[in-house]
């Protein structure tokens, strides 16, 4: 491979004409490495690039022993390779990342907020940096900061240079990777940083269009600050705007009173809720009134359309009553049998055998342990046999 990889010598090249020169596999996938590549590998904070060669897909490219390595769906032969990049994946994260070395360069040079962190997420980015807590306030102050610098279009190059150079310049870096040797990248964005850097960024600010702060939160003594830059911010409009617009219709109100009215209907439903438990408890102590009149030492009774929690509740008022009895209660719930069996301290009924009986009988999974077994069955069509086999 040449020196500098295709990848650094232009980010923005989408395609390379270049040639396989050595295949392998591992992790039980086939890759290559080639001559010249396109593909960003891993690294940095910065996920790596995609796309196909000779058609084929890349799914991962890795700095490996010297090397880089483009796992690929299939195998290729050695030879010429066509590389085919997918930019808008590339160019999204030129966005992000770029966003990130002018957000942490205007943090610490403007309110002395020093990054430690840095994380490039599918949807949404962070940085770490080292304040104890950032208000409202603070995160517009930076926000209008980072968007003064987009607006001047900084121009952002990029440049290697020995290590003997590299101590005479005023990097701002978090310190070389261990192990580093030979010369040293750095990525500039002019008059406002200079930094270490191997991913792909933009040609100028300018190119960020825009970065939207979304809120912070406390970590390991300083501050997680999340973040969308470019293209994710105009995603993330469209789907806050398309959700606003099902929320009007649902709740018949405009933007600016969804939040309120939808409080109102959660304080509704919450007491609705609340009533619709009291009048459930009403149910199940009228309930439980009822069939503990009914004579014989097994209570049975079947409740169309009544969860397992109200059978249970039905069964231990029962019991409250009468520790000597035995309860069995069944209910069909869309489509799907239930059935509780549960005895009192002083029943004579061995309801962990029984159980088992009975969901054998009924062709259903449950379990239990001590006084009371349950479970759930595809239909109650054998309840009879069932509560024969509880009788018997």
């Amino acid at each position: 491979m040449d020196a500098i990889p295709a990848y650094e010598r232009d980010a923005t090249a989408a395609t390379l004409e270049t040639r396989v020169l050595r295949t392998g596999e591992a992790g039980g996938r086939p890759f290559v490495v080639l001559a010249d590549t396109v593909f960003y590998p891993e690294g940095g904070g910065q996920p790596c690039d995609r796309g196909t060669i000779n058609g084929v897909a890349v799914l991962d490219v890795q700095k490996r022993d010297g090397e880089i390595r483009h796992t690929l769906e299939a195998p290729l032969p050695e030879g010429p390779a066509s590389l085919q990049l997918d930019w808008v994946r590339r160019f999204d994260h030129m966005q992000q990342h770029t966003g990130q070395h002018l957000l942490t360069a205007v943090a610490q040079d403007r309110f002395q907020w020093a990054t430690t962190a840095f994380h490039l997420g599918t949807a949404v980015c962070d940085i770490e940096v080292a304040a104890t807590a950032l208000g409202p306030a603070d995160l517009v102050r930076l926000e209008e900061a980072v968007a003064a610098e987009i607006r001047a279009t900084r121009p952002i190059a990029t440049r290697r240079v020995s290590p003997a150079a590299y101590g005479r310049e005023a990097v701002r870096s978090r310190g070389l990777p261990e192990g580093h040797t030979g010369d040293i990248r750095l990525v500039e964005i002019a008059g406002v940083d200079l930094n270490t850097c191997g991913g792909t960024h933009l040609r100028h600010t300018g190119e960020i269009e825009v970065l939207k702060l979304l809120g912070t939160e406390p970590i390991r003594g300083g501050t997680r600050l999340f973040y969308v830059a470019g293209g994710r911010v105009r995603v993330r409009l469209g789907a806050h705007e398309a959700r606003n617009a099902a929320l009007r219709t649902l709740l018949g109100a405009p933007d600016e009173e969804l939040a309120p009215v939808a409080q109102a209907k959660l304080e509704q439903l919450q007491a609705a809720e609340r009533r619709l438990r009291k009048l459930e408890e009403d149910l199940v102590a009228l309930q439980a009134e009822t069939l503990a009149a009914r004579p014989g030492s097994l209570v049975e009774a079947h409740l169309e359309g009544r969860e397992m929690a109200f059978l249970q509740q039905l069964a231990r008022r029962i019991l409250a009553g009468d520790p000597a009895r035995a309860v069995f209660l069944t209910s069909q719930v869309e489509g799907q049998g239930l059935f509780v069996l549960a005895g009192g301290e002083a029943s004579a009924l061995d309801i962990p055998a029984c159980g088992k009986a009975v969901a054998g009988i009924l062709g259903a999974r449950g379990g239990g342990s001590g006084r009371t077994f349950q479970g759930k069955a595809p239909h109650l069509a054998a309840r009879e046999e069932a509560l024969a086999r509880l009788r018997g």
